[in-house]
């Protein structure tokens, strides 16, 4: 009897089936929801990084997109030119322009006597000031033995100065000017002779030593150029062979190879291929170094894995049914691939290829292993002409002292995102407006 007693309590002390349950349910929703949270957190904590990176990019670039130029009464005084007939071309070229914007600060700041305090004052206005003027007496060669008022380019140091100046002269970066040198730029404040204008040198203009000459045009022609022989070499190549590895190659030990090494090469480090260039192109086929035609070489070989796996891919999503539908009709093997696979499978092919080359548009490694960091300051006129690319003009400003080239390297950083975020978002938009879904 004690027994059977007992026997209900015992029962009433063990939780039920869909007790058990329930609480197992309520622990997998908690453990759903924190893997929820942690997802989230970590999409906001990237979002965050990337934010931070771009604040950082624009707060630093922006102001690269203004120049600042300062305002000089300038004579155009034939003596000092040594020009005896204004009709003479030659004379115009050769003559001594940076001895009127002397002149000019000699008449305006007396106060410079020695020859130290006459260094400081030319070094205010940029060396460029002298093609300014030239260009304006071979425009319009009346203004010999005329006195005119410019805006000439400033140099670096007080473009610095002025852009970080703000409302009090406190807070500006003074950096390498003494302070007779802040001095007279106060004075140009004062007198309204310096102002910021857009900065149409960073886009019309090579590389230069002097940060405030310096621009981006030489590294988009060689980017371009670069591209160009990429894209020209390296989409066809790609889509021919995965057209036949896809369409034609047998399934056997051979293939099996082929395809494990291109899988193989799409990992491979982006230094490697600048190595194989520099070995092949440079050592065996000598050619020279610093060229788009070589550096467009080495980035289709880079970028032939990319193009061949999507292309692949694009190829299989195409229906069996469709290339069955042809044969059936009476097509070769030929006109099924050519006139229903290939027309079918391009958006993907494209696409792939798109990503392919924006990825080759921001590789630096391979460019640097054959040559094409060198200095160049002529803008290229074909894949013949030495060049750099912009993502290598931006590893070359951030190795450089001054800190005018600061602001340039961010300011080409955005250039470059610019045209990598429009090639990305081509490739989607391509997607989605030529994809089939079957």
């Amino acid at each position: 009897m004690t027994n059977l007693s007992s026997q209900p309590a015992a029962n009433a002390q063990t939780p039920s089936t869909m007790d058990l349950v329930n609480k197992n349910l309520a622990k997998r929703y908690r453990a759903e929801k924190r893997f929820k949270a942690y997802g989230i957190a970590a999409i906001l904590f990237g979002l965050a990084c990337l934010v931070i990176l771009f604040t950082d990019i624009v707060s630093k670039g922006h102001s690269a997109f203004l120049q600042t130029y300062v305002y000089l009464e300038v004579t155009y005084d034939a003596d000092t030119l040594e020009i005896d007939d204004i009709n003479n071309p030659q004379q115009i070229a050769i003559a001594d322009y940076s001895a009127l914007v002397k002149a000019s600060l000699r008449q305006q700041f007396t106060d410079a006597k020695s020859r130290k305090e006459r260094r400081n004052l030319y070094g205010l206005v940029s060396n460029g000031a002298s093609f300014t003027l030239r260009e304006s007496l071979e425009d319009n060669p009346a203004l010999l033995n005329q006195t005119v008022g410019v805006w000439l380019l400033a140099d670096d140091d007080v473009d610095t100065y002025y852009k970080s100046r703000g409302d009090d002269k406190a807070d500006a970066f003074v950096g390498r000017l003494v302070p007779k040198q802040v001095a007279w730029i106060e004075t140009w404040i004062t007198n309204q002779q310096i102002k910021k204008r857009f900065n149409t040198t960073f886009f019309t203009s090579g590389d230069s030593r002097e940060p405030e000459q310096a621009g981006i045009l030489g590294a988009m022609a060689g980017s371009l150029f670069t591209l160009l022989v990429t894209i020209i070499l390296s989409f066809p190549i790609g889509v021919a062979a995965a057209v036949y590895l896809e369409e034609y190659a047998p399934k056997n030990k051979l293939t099996d190879f082929i395809e494990v090494n291109i899988n193989n090469l799409a990992a491979v480090p982006s230094i490697i291929f600048g190595l194989l260039g520099l070995a092949i192109f440079i050592g065996y086929f000598e050619m020279h170094r610093s060229l788009p035609l070589v550096g467009g070489l080495v980035l289709s070989l880079m970028t032939l894995p990319t193009i061949i796996i999507s292309s692949r891919a694009a190829i299989k999503s195409v229906p069996p049914s469709i290339r069955d539908a042809a044969l059936g009709l009476g097509a070769s093997k030929m006109q099924v691939i050519l006139h229903h696979v290939l027309p079918l499978s391009m958006p993907g092919m494209l696409t792939g290829a798109i990503i392919g080359f924006a990825q080759a548009l921001g590789e630096t490694a391979p460019l640097l292993m054959i040559g094409m960091v060198a200095f160049i300051v002529d803008i290229p006129g074909g894949i013949s002409d030495p060049s750099t690319v912009l993502p290598v003009q931006i590893f070359l400003w951030s190795d450089s002292p001054e800190r005018a080239f600061i602001e340039r390297t961010s300011a080409a950083i955005m250039v470059l995102l610019a045209f990598l975020i429009t090639m990305n978002t081509f490739a989607i938009l391509l997607r989605n407006r030529l994809e089939r879904r079957w």
